[in-house]
């Protein structure tokens, strides 16, 4: 199984593309990882809400393979504390499936990326800026990995 986070536009801040480097790294060392940037659209101030909608939808899914579960962060998805999160996590890696998590951009997704997906998943009831959610995924992918081995890293 690898897993994918698939991202819509580059993450401009240094810092948060250190932090998100760095648990991709450690990742890396439990499971085949991947970062994917499908970059910022062109023209976008001159398109309206749905056409970057319909226009990232479509560029999202062009990265999706059909052995691909496709899971959406989005608010309106399952809530999981940590450990039931990694849990989650084992029951996707044991059908052999590639995991591929998406982060919308700044309107959310399309319908068709809605029909396409495998399920959602939301990070919390709060709202975060989409450069926020790739550290607090990649770090709970991490986390989970180290539930999963029963290693230190995560306390109850």
């Amino acid at each position: 199984m690898r897993i994918k986070l698939l991202v819509i536009g580059k993450t401009t801040d240094s810092r948060l593309s250190a932090l998100i480097d760095d648990y991709a790294q450690r990742l890396k060392h439990y499971v085949p990882f991947e970062l994917i940037i499908i970059p910022d659209l062109k023209n976008a101030k001159a398109m309206s809400e749905a056409q970057i909608k319909s226009t990232e939808g479509n560029a999202i899914l062009s990265c999706l393979t059909p052995n691909t579960e496709a899971v959406l962060l989005d608010e309106h998805g399952l809530e999981f504390r940590s450990i039931e999160f990694a849990d989650w996590l084992q029951k996707r890696m044991a059908s052999g499936k590639d995991l591929t998590l998406v982060v919308g951009g700044p309107y959310g997704f399309s319908p068709e990326v809605y029909a396409r997906a495998d399920g959602k998943i939301s990070l919390s009831k709060m709202t975060f800026s989409h450069q926020m959610v790739r550290i607090f995924a990649v770090e709970q992918l991490y986390r989970a990995m180290t539930i999963l081995r029963n290693e230190p890293y995560h306390h109850e």
